[in-house]
């Protein structure tokens, strides 16, 4: 998967007007004026993300085994200042959310984002992104690398991230600002078969 920038035309930055006019099959964001496209993302990250997505949003967003007041969203385009991003995930508690789900884009930060990181974009994440993130006062960032198997977890403090945890194989995942709920990080690249071994899904 191959990210490709396209640096800003002379007479003006890149705008939304160029993510609009960017091919279908491409994802398109623009940071500090320049136009940043890439290719949906591969079947291991995409796999990870939803998972993960599912994990947190059954219980934070629907409620299910857990305290709800969050929308969880996959692939929101965020429209925060001039810059236009679309993290992999990103979640919006309900009690400050002043934005209804009318129109294509949020002008509201999240609280939480998180991107599944690739060898092609994890430049561009861990720079131009997550300072974007960091200005906008985003409290939670979270990097899963489907390839490492690792999931890094960072806060905002006096507008600095601070790593507060990197996991790694099986280990239990109950990390702000979903700590009340835990689940094990190789379930986001697992094939699907970790509860039948285990013998969860039995019945009778």
């Amino acid at each position: 998967m191959n990210r490709m920038t396209t640096a800003a035309r002379a007479e003006r930055p890149a705008t939304y007007q160029d993510v609009l006019d960017a091919p279908p099959h491409m994802v398109a964001e623009v940071v500090a004026g320049t136009l940043h496209t890439q290719p949906r993302s591969a079947k291991r990250h995409l796999r990870a993300g939803s998972v993960l997505g599912m994990e947190i949003g059954s219980p934070f967003d629907c409620g299910r085994g857990g305290p709800g007041g969050w929308w969880i969203v996959d692939e929101p385009e965020l429209h925060l200042g001039a810059d236009i991003v679309v993290p992999d995930l990103a979640g919006w508690r309900r009690a400050t959310l002043t934005e209804d789900m009318d129109g294509a884009f949020f002008t509201q930060a999240p609280d939480w984002v998180c991107e599944v990181l690739s060898p092609s974009t994890c430049q561009f994440d861990r720079g131009e992104k997550r300072a974007v993130y960091a200005r906008e006062g985003i409290t939670h960032l979270w990097f899963v690398d489907p390839e490492a198997k690792i999931l890094e977890v960072f806060q905002l403090f006096k507008g600095q991230w601070v790593l507060l945890v990197t996991l790694a194989d099986d280990a239990p995942v109950s990390q702000p600002p979903f700590e009340a709920i835990s689940f094990p990080l190789d379930v986001l690249w697992s094939d699907g078969e970790r509860t039948k071994e285990n013998g969860e899904d039995e019945t009778g």
